[in-house]
């Protein structure tokens, strides 16, 4: 039977369609368990009715036509109890109910199991016999496998739109994904190709490796040309530092990184696109393990600069279009960074991608030229995408193709609020961050490269209240040295100058390892990571602690974040290495003051070691993500529980209420730099408790300064007070939809989904 299943598995996932997929599945369940009939009935939200979609066995005029509510005939049944219903004499259940249409009055047997997938009720799976047949366990249990397997093709209809085409007269389709730029936009998708494919290039001995060690030279040339033309094209409209993220891609392939990995593959014995192909999967495997999403969407960067030159290797050019529409919308399986610089910036509105997420590089350049963003649209049929009219939500991770007009009307009302708001924000943007009655709550930013340092932030901000350091350990094929380290440090040190920067110690491990230092653990969220790798490595750690103190020299503004810490054994060997670091350079002629130190509270047993903690470091910084997600043992990158990931859970709330309180009586500044502080609602809940400052990315300061501005502390309090008293996530949120509609600061807060 195992065999069958597995059979059945692999056409229905074969199938082209909806509909195919359903007619094989009714037709091989009905032979593999020999019934007489197997039906598969649909449940339909818009006539909140069970529909019957295809069958085998009963009079094929009755599908799309016989129709039930929940709790209707034995079938409604199924769908309404969500179990299993298995009857040897179906027309004498009570709740047996005929359709003349169906002619199922010559069948007595019934075995109906319900069609779920993540907790939502999708359809009922039957099979029906005309002898009184007692289904036993192994028929019951093969139904339910196969149920099983159909809400995940269900799932998938559901989400690209076909599911919902035959009760849509107007044929619209939404899809969703991670929401990475905010904004709204409606205009014409235009899907982008891949220039190449490194999946299929076959492995073929060279013969003549110095000929094929050319090709690559030329290839790489050409690509670097490629991407200092998308640079230079993208000069004027995007800072210096967001230029930046072209350096990097150089970098990339330089001969010391990329291209001299290749060449070595080449003289082993394998052809040019053979070779290159080779290593760029080698360094996406990698990668691609990574759990902290910043890093991990270095694979796109690797995997897009491979298929570009793997495309001249091929003498291919990148499938681009000649023109583009007026409002264009990028819709690809992975958007990169140079793609942007292909298209016309005064028509490029928008970014959808299969592959990707918020802390990608094409994320943070789409962030800062305010182009709304979508990506990890798995679903999206991109052949079927090209030229229809969309509306992009960059708010809620949505994406409607061909809408229909009031859609339109209703998103062309919420654009035009948004400019108006855009407008109103602006002009206070360099104005305190100071509630009505005189609290000052000090705002800073998360940066991730040097092209963060955006120089208008500067007056606008208390300082930068996490700096991730890993960026330079990614774009080697080595750990760093003391003086690149450094030189990169001092940048960020003096961007902002004199405002404070916290750069956080080296956060790999686990699965976030690097290329040319990879960790294999079958639980990596758990594992070796954060300090612990770094202190296992003391020569790393001391490595990087010498040039964050190198490049502080003459400005003071340094802070170091030590992540990761569980116990204080961890906080004192750190801080050992730091003081010993302190004296080395001291012996080299440079005299600096130690550092206010930090530690990360993302660890729940750190909230339990406050006091110890507290007799050591200086400040200590909330990382509210993993806060969360280990509070509630929720990986928020996994899709069937990501749902379960919230900030606003009354237990998260209630360890980061116990935090403030705790650090205010033991007298430590406490910030907060998770998603939380970048959401309005979420900033007032945290000013209300007590925290000291706030760090969020850049394009989630407006709208948190904005409401900070105009909410009392008193107000703020007691919204704290109120909250901490609610059961359940969806009573916190309510309550705080509320409050801000009560305050007229709805605007403030993402548009609520009415889909």
């Amino acid at each position: 039977m195992l065999d069958v299943l597995r059979r059945i598995v692999q056409e229905v996932n074969g199938a082209r369609s909806l509909e195919a997929a359903l007619a094989t599945m009714v037709r091989r369940i009905r032979k593999a368990m020999q019934t007489d009939v197997c039906s598969v009935y649909l449940f339909d939200p818009a006539q909140d009715r069970l529909v019957l979609m295809d069958t085998i066995g009963l009079h094929t005029q009755a599908v799309g036509h016989v129709t039930l509510r929940l709790g209707e005939g034995l079938v409604g049944l199924v769908g309404q109890r969500e179990e299993p219903l298995n009857l040897e004499d179906a027309p004498a259940h009570p709740l047996f109910r005929y359709f003349k249409e169906t002619g199922e009055e010559r069948f007595s047997s019934f075995l109906g199991v319900p069609i779920i997938h993540q907790r939502r009720m999708l359809g009922v799976l039957v099979v029906q016999q005309k002898d009184n047949r007692r289904y036993d366990e192994g028929d019951e249990a093969f139904l339910v496998t196969m149920a099983a397997q159909l809400a995940g093709v269900l799932a998938h209809a559901l989400a690209t739109g076909t599911l919902n085409r035959p009760t849509r007269a107007d044929g619209m389709a939404t899809f969703k994904g991670v929401a990475a730029s905010p904004g709204v936009i409606i205009g014409e998708a235009v899907v982008i190709a891949p220039p190449a494919d490194l999946d299929s290039v076959p492995d073929l001995i060279p013969t003549d490796v110095d000929y094929e060690v050319r090709r690559l030279s030329e290839a790489i040339a050409q690509v670097r040309n490629e991407i200092r033309g998308a640079s230079e094209r993208l000069a004027s409209r995007i800072t210096t530092q967001e230029l930046a993220l072209f350096d990097v891609y150089e970098q990339m392939l330089a001969d010391a990184s990329l291209g001299q990995e290749v060449e070595k593959r080449i003289r082993e014995g394998q052809w040019a696109p053979g070779a290159l192909a080779d290593v760029v999967r080698r360094h996406v495997k990698y990668l691609e393990r990574v759990d902290d999403d910043y890093l991990r969407e270095r694979a796109a960067d690797i995997r897009d600069l491979g298929r570009r030159v793997l495309a001249h290797l091929q003498e291919e050019n990148p499938r681009t279009p000649d023109t583009y529409p007026e409002r264009c919308i990028l819709v690809g399986d992975e958007i990169s960074v140079t793609m942007l610089g292909e298209v016309p910036r005064e028509k490029l509105a928008g970014l959808v991608s299969i592959r990707g997420s918020s802390t990608s590089h094409v994320a943070i350049l789409a962030r800062a030229m305010g182009i709304p963003t979508v990506l990890g649209m798995v679903d999206l049929p991109l052949p079927r995408l090209n030229s229809a009219q969309v509306i992009l939500d960059g708010y809620r991770g949505r994406l409607f193709v061909r809408p229909g007009e009031e859609l339109i009307k209703r998103y062309q009302h919420l654009i035009a609020e948004e400019q108006a708001l855009a407008k109103v924000l602006e002009h206070e943007q360099d104005l305190p961050s100071c509630t009505p009655d005189g609290h000052v709550m000090p705002l800073m930013v998360n940066t991730g490269l040097a092209v963060d340092a955006v120089g208008v932030l500067k007056p606008r901000i208390s300082g930068v209240g996490l700096y991730r350091t890993e960026v330079p350990f990614m774009i080697t094929e080595r750990f760093p040295g003391e003086q690149e380290q450094a030189r990169l440090y001092r940048e960020q040190l003096e961007g902002f100058a004199p405002l404070p920067v916290v750069m956080r110690t080296l956060d790999i491990g686990g699965d976030k390892d690097l290329p040319y230092f990879p960790i294999n653990e079958a639980n990596p969220f758990l594992g070796w990571r954060g300090i612990r790798v770094t202190l296992d490595h003391p020569e790393v750690l001391m490595v990087q602690l010498r040039a964050m103190l190198r490049a502080s020299d003459g400005l003071g503004n340094l802070q170091i974040l030590l992540p990761m810490i569980t116990n204080i054994d961890e906080v004192d060997a750190a801080l050992r290495l730091l003081d010993r670091a302190l004296i080395e350079l001291a012996e080299e002629g440079i005299q600096l003051a130690r550092p206010r130190v930090g530690v990360m509270i993302e660890v729940p047993a750190t909230l339990y070691q406050l006091e110890a903690l507290a007799a050591r470091v200086d400040f200590f910084s909330v990382g509210s993500n993993d806060l969360t997600q280990y509070l509630l043992a929720v990986d928020r990158n996994n899709p069937r529980v990501a749902e379960l990931y919230d900030s606003c859970h009354p237990a998260v709330l209630a360890a980061l209420a116990h935090l403030a309180q705790e650090a205010t009586r033991l007298r430590v500044p406490t910030s907060v730099c998770g998603e939380l502080a970048g959401d309005p609602a979420g900033a007032l809940l945290l000013m209300g408790m007590g925290f000291d400052a706030l760090s969020m990315n850049a394009p989630s300061l407006p709208r948190v300064r904005a409401a900070i501005r105009r909410v009392s502390l008193a107000s703020a309090r007691d919204l704290v007070d109120q909250t901490l008293a609610m059961p359940t996530s969806r009573e916190v949120r309510a309550y705080l939809g509320k409050c801000f509609s009560d305050w007229q600061l709805d605007h403030l807060l993402p548009p609520k989904d009415e889909h």
